[in-house]
């Protein structure tokens, strides 16, 4: 394994990224395409087609230096994005991704029929497609990929189908209410789906013959880069959106279902929930703006002047459910320094509130935290969250989805256990320490926002007591 290199690929949301590494987590190489989307409003849906032409120019350029082979690979995508594709494999309908919301009534039919799905969760949004678009396959994003790459359709990944009525516990599909809709088979992570074919060789520069292995969502991916797969260890992945992610021998209950449980390759669990906030804010309040410099002049407001609530788009997830949640800004900003920084430390405050609520859930929280995705790498970023969180956070020298694939291909070409292979692979950058005069500076616009959630009738006021009572304590305490 030593000799061997893995690659890993991640279908993101503005961009598909490939990493080449070595059992040691030595970078041989990487690449990146860029996506595009389609929002307005609740509506969000990219081009299936331009998912395998973006994975063509990240995987030729990961591999340009490198003439020998690959070990294997997998490949990870967003959670709860899903298409319809024909018999072949080739996509009949446009991707709706992971927070399109158009599916309500499809939602709320499942929810009275006993299922426990959010209105964004693969199942409604499949069943709306199939209402709008006519028959096809559910399909999950990392298939249509596979599909090119082994040359047909193959099992979707049990933490893909998650999201679409998969019960990870019982490992088989729910009854679906209402005409039969065909389920595509399911495998565990890390199962071998085939291997590179020829003609997809020459498009992606991946040596034919390749094992192709079965993937996880990009959080999960994410978890995995951060080598937080031992009980109690959590990862915090900051991209668009904001994810959490950590493990637990057993699975979390939740009884509003906003925390989902993912089954890891050795049977354990893997519980964790997405946000609608995010750094995706940013982009789309100061497009064009240089992050550095904007962090530097943000330093100077702490606490910032107002309080927001920086959700992407309508609709919250973790660490509540609300679909009719909108972004909320308290007070007036002094100037666009100050919106920076607000936004900063709303996503901030959003991450506190979800550990949070995970510990009003009886989450283990006691092991290390690890900061991953594109946010982690502002240095002033991971400092204020930190000190909002009251906790140590290490942040590691990779921090991207597709360095989780490459350590998952690794695992299911040689069986060896995975945390063992991320123990190896995983390299920490730094660990950011929290300064305890920051933490108290922040408890009371933490306090406000809880307040104004609760106010609103999107949080709910047991867990607001709880968060209350625990602004004294880091958020490692269990």
């Amino acid at each position: 394994m030593e000799q061997e290199t893995w690659l890993g690929i991640d279908l993101g949301t503005q961009s598909v990224r490939a990493l080449l590494v070595t059992a040691d987590g030595t970078v041989l190489g990487s690449g990146s395409a860029p996506l595009r989307g389609r929002r307005d409003g609740v509506r969000h849906e990219q081009d299936p087609g331009e998912w395998w032409t973006a994975v063509c120019m990240a995987s030729r350029a990961a591999l340009r230096d490198h003439s020998g082979g690959v070990g294997g690979l997998a490949v990870c995508g967003t959670s709860g994005t899903v298409l319809l594709t024909d018999d072949a494999g080739r996509p009949v309908s446009p991707a709706l991704m992971y927070d399109d919301g158009r599916a309500w009534a499809e939602g709320e039919r499942l929810r009275g029929a006993g299922l426990a799905v959010q209105n964004t969760w693969g199942l409604p949004k499949a069943l709306w497609l199939r209402r709008i678009h006519g028959p096809g396959r559910i399909t999950h994003q990392p298939d249509v990929i596979t599909a090119h790459l082994t040359g047909g359709p193959v099992p979707t990944d049990s933490s893909h189908a998650l999201k679409t009525g998969y019960d990870a516990a019982a490992e088989a599909w729910p009854d679906v209410p209402g005409p039969p809709v065909p389920l595509p088979g399911v495998v565990r992570p890390g199962t071998l789906l085939g291997e590179v074919r020829a003609g997809a060789a020459e498009a992606t520069g991946i040596p034919a013959g390749t094992p192709v292995v079965a993937g996880m969502t990009d959080g999960c991916a994410a978890q995995i880069a951060s080598g937080a797969l031992r009980a109690g260890s959590w990862n915090s992945v900051l991209g668009t959106t904001l994810v959490l992610k950590g493990a637990s021998p057993t699975p979390v209950h939740d009884p509003t279902g906003v925390v989902y449980n993912h089954r890891a390759p050795d049977g354990s669990w893997l519980p964790g929930g997405a946000s609608g906030v995010g750094a995706g804010v940013l982009t789309a309040a100061f497009a064009g703006a240089d992050p550095a410099v904007m962090d530097q002049r943000a330093a100077r407001h702490e606490p910032a002047g107002a309080i927001a609530y920086p959700l992407v788009s309508p609709g919250e997830r973790f660490p509540f459910l609300a679909p009719g949640a909108t972004a909320l800004l308290l007070g007036e900003p002094a100037g666009e320094a100050d919106l920076w920084a607000a936004l900063l430390q709303g996503v901030a405050f959003t991450e506190r509130l979800c550990l949070d609520y995970l510990h009003h859930l009886g989450a283990p929280l006691d092991g290390p935290l690890s900061f991953t995705g594109g946010a982690a790498r502002s240095p002033y970023w991971n400092q204020l969250r930190a000190d909002v969180l009251g906790r140590e956070a290490r942040v590691p020298e990779q921090t991207e989805p597709a360095l989780g694939m490459a350590a998952l291909a690794a695992h299911g070409v040689t069986g060896r256990p995975l945390p063992d292979i991320a123990d190896r692979m995983v390299r920490v950058r730094t660990v950011v320490t929290p300064r305890p005069d920051r933490t108290t500076r922040f408890a009371e616009p933490y306090a406000r926002l809880v307040d104004e959630l609760t106010a609103r009738g999107w949080l709910p006021p047991p867990v607001a007591a709880h968060a209350h009572a625990r602004l004294g304590r880091d958020t490692a305490d269990s």
